[in-house]
């Protein structure tokens, strides 16, 4: 069941520690079909547990991961594809730091939605962990956990992903501008310039030379 989500999890979790995102156990993958999700931590395809959209699990011999509830309720509230959830070292320490949100300091981050918001903390596993954050997401693909982590949604697994390297990336700039001296926030006005050249220049796409554009 789901053999090629599972495959894309296991091949995603491998991935996530290749770049430093998750250490050891801490942090989690998934992918949805239907009405069915593959989720697990580190593993191999053979030990990705396959559950339904109420928990049950239907395949696999391993329990579901301890924040099965979260993943669930992204994929109820946003009907995404693919959840992320990681332990990511730059992200985690503007969780444990950041009150409210992390400010969009550059126009890459419009693909996360903007600003980053950080989900109030609780406690790992549990209902108000997985409520704090599903409400921090809306508007938005990515959150910050406070005290704890980094999550991000999209369409697929692939992107999900791209979303939390990006996530990674964004904290990294901004911690590093912190450094050096105030940091300027790209404001709303800022914002909707870079939303309207993106679809005027279809940027992120390649053409031809020559080829106008549309």
């Amino acid at each position: 069941m789901l053999e090629s989500e599972r495959e894309q999890v296991a091949a995603a979790c491998r991935r996530l520690a290749a770049e430093g995102l998750v250490i050891g156990t801490a942090g989690n993958v998934s992918a949805r079909s239907g009405d069915h999700v593959a989720i697990m931590g580190q593993a191999t395809a053979a030990e990705v547990t396959v559950v339904d959209l109420d928990g049950g699990v239907v395949g696999g011999e391993l329990e579901p991961t301890s924040e099965l509830d979260l993943h669930l309720g992204v994929y109820r509230r946003y009907d995404a594809g693919a959840v992320v959830h990681t332990h990511a070292p730059m992200a985690t320490a503007l969780a444990c730091v950041l009150d409210d949100e992390l400010p969009c300091v550059h126009y890459q981050m419009l693909l996360l939605g903007g600003p980053v918001r950080v989900a109030r903390y609780a406690t790992f596993g549990t209902p108000e962990l997985a409520e704090s954050v599903i409400e921090a997401l809306d508007g938005r693909t990515a959150a910050l956990m406070a005290n704890h982590g980094a999550i991000a949604y999209a369409p697929d697994l692939a992107a999900a992903v791209e979303h939390s390297l990006l996530l990674e990336w964004a904290c990294t700039v901004y911690w590093r501008a912190r450094v050096l001296g105030d940091v300027r926030e790209l404001d709303e006005e800022q914002r909707q310039a870079v939303v309207a050249a993106a679809i005027e220049r279809r940027y992120g796409t390649t053409r031809p030379v020559g080829e106008a554009d549309s």
